[in-house]
């Protein structure tokens, strides 16, 4: 063999003989008056390999069992490569039919037969965002142009003098007037001691 069966990523250990079966589904039409029928071409059927072996002490045996019940229990369709397919398109199979059999006469030896159904490849996995709206998904991108936009304008106005506060110059200029008028008080007392406070 050029190429170790290979089923999934699991080398099928001593194997005796691999079969391969192949099948052409026709549908037949009875001409009436006529020899002969006309045949509509419905495909092919799946192929279908028939794997048998043997294997000898308790280990191998163990470990053949584990890897070839884990695909056949999982039920997916996984890789399968050998010589025999050679000029067929199939990639994929499922583990359709074990068997397994010991003899008294021959106590440490298990043999085996594996039967393989050609299936197509499994679909891809499932978008999770295959059930939004994408008119939301639009909505949701023009809202962000628009405030993206918005912050713009916002720091393109960042040099703009501050108004807040008018009344900060007017208390500069009343601070002045209250220093120059601080010492009338001392200059117009001795008229006030002449002159009196003008009250009653």
């Amino acid at each position: 063999m050029k190429i170790k069966p290979m089923l999934g990523d699991w080398e099928i250990p001593r194997i005796g003989a691999l079969d391969s079966a192949e099948r052409r589904i026709f549908v037949e039409f009875a001409i009436p008056g006529r020899v002969g029928s006309l045949y509509q071409d419905l495909n092919r059927a799946p192929l279908r390999l028939v794997i048998t072996g043997s294997l000898y002490g308790d280990e191998p045996r163990d470990e053949f069992l584990q890897a070839v019940r884990e695909k056949f229990n999982a039920g997916e369709p996984v890789t399968f490569v050998a010589d025999i397919l050679t000029a067929t398109d199939v990639q994929y199979v499922i583990v359709e039919d074990l068997r397994f059999a010991e003899n008294g006469l021959t106590p440490d030896q298990t043999d085996y037969r594996i039967v393989l159904r050609e299936s197509p490849p499994p679909p891809p996995p499932p978008d999770p965002l295959g059930g939004l709206d994408t008119s939301l998904l639009d909505q949701a991108t023009s809202l962000l142009d628009s405030v993206t936009g918005a912050l713009d304008v916002l720091d393109a106005l960042g040099n703009i003098p501050d108004f807040g506060d008018p009344t900060e110059p007017l208390s500069s200029a009343l601070d002045g007037i209250t220093t120059a008028t601080a010492d009338l008080g001392s200059i117009l007392s001795p008229l006030t001691d002449i002159f009196g406070t003008g009250e009653g």
